[in-house]
C-alpha cells in the first residue's frame, strides 16, 4: 500500500484475537520474526504487542468472550472516535463495542458494515497506530471480502471519507491519491460458511517460504501462492487456532 504511516481515515493496526495465546506468539514468531511482549497489567488482558526490532507492528489478545472465533481486525485512524462511529451507525453499520478508552494510548470502537464485516477505529492520542508498513512482517494491504459490494462502495467512503479507484473487478481504496486496499466480492468460489470480513495482508520476502514455514506450524493454505497482476504473489494462510490472514511479496524483495 501507498500509506507509510497512520493517517486519518487509513489502516493504522491490525490486531489477533486467539483462543491460544502462547500457542498464537510461537507461531507468529516462527513465521515474521516478531517479539512479542505482553502488557504485564491485569487491566490489560494478557495484550501482547508484537514488534520488529523497535518498531510495533501488530498485537495478539485472547479472545473477548467464550466462543469467539479467533480473527485478525483492522483499525482505522479517526479524529474522534464517537463521531466517527455515529456516522459508522446512521449508515447502516453496527456498534459492537466502545466507544472506550484504552489507558492513555486512545479511544477505539468496534463496528460491523452492514453486511456484516467486522473492523475497528482507532482516536490515537499516546499510541498512534504500527510504527512500520510495508516491509517484511508488517501490515501492508488490506481487503474487505463482502458479497454487497455497492453498499460498502456508499458506507466507507462516507464514514471514512476513502476514494475509490474504479473497476469492475477490484476496486480499491485510498485516502487521496494513497491506495491502502481493495473490495473483493464474494461468489459461487467462496463457501458458505465464510462470513464478509476484513482480510489483513503482511508483507513477506519470499511468500512461498513463508507459506511453507505456516504449513509446518500447524497453519493451513486458505489459498496456495498465486500470482496476480502487477507482478505481485500472494497467498492466504489460517493460523493453527483459525485466524486467517493473507501474505504478500514486499515491494522491495524478489
Amino acid at each position: 500500500m501507498k500509506l507509510t504511516a497512520p493517517v486519518p481515515g487509513g489502516p493504522c493496526w491490525i490486531e489477533l484475537s486467539t483462543s491460544d495465546l502462547p500457542a498464537a506468539k510461537s507461531f507468529y514468531t516462527a513465521l515474521f520474526g516478531w517479539r512479542c511482549e505482553t502488557d504485564p497489567r491485569e487491566e490489560a488482558g494478557g495484550y501482547t504487542m508484537a514488534h520488529l526490532g523497535d518498531d510495533r507492528v501488530a498485537a495478539l489478545s485472547p479472545v473477548y468472550r467464550p466462543g469467539q472465533p479467533p480473527a485478525w481486525t483492522v483499525s482505522f485512524a479517526v479524529d474522534d472516535a464517537d463521531a466517527a462511529t455515529r456516522r459508522a451507525t446512521s449508515a447502516g453499520g453496527s456498534l459492537l463495542a466502545g466507544p472506550m478508552d484504552v489507558f492513555e494510548e486512545g479511544r477505539f470502537a468496534v463496528l460491523a458494515d452492514p453486511s456484516g464485516a467486522v473492523f475497528s477505529l482507532w482516536q490515537g492520542r499516546a499510541f498512534a497506530g504500527a510504527d512500520l508498513f510495508n516491509a517484511p512482517g508488517t501490515l501492508g494491504w488490506t481487503e474487505l471480502v463482502t458479497p454487497e459490494r455497492e453498499p460498502a462502495l456508499a458506507f466507507y467512503p462516507g464514514v471514512l471519507g476513502w476514494t475509490v479507484k474504479a473497476s469492475d473487478t477490484y476496486p480499491q481504496w485510498g485516502i487521496g491519491e494513497e491506495d491502502f486496499g481493495g473490495l473483493l466480492t464474494m461468489d459461487e468460489n467462496v463457501p458458505s460458511d465464510v462470513p464478509p470480513h476484513w482480510l489483513a495482508y503482511i508483507a513477506v520476502a519470499d511468500v512461498d517460504a513463508t507459506a511453507a514455514t505456516a504449513q509446518s506450524g500447524g497453519g493451513d493454505l486458505l489459498m496456495p501462492s498465486t500470482d496476480i497482476a502487477g507482478g505481485r504473489r500472494i497467498a492466504v494462510v489460517r493460523d493453527p487456532q483459525g485466524a486467517a490472514f493473507g501474505i504478500y511479496q514486499a515491494p522491495d524483495a524478489g
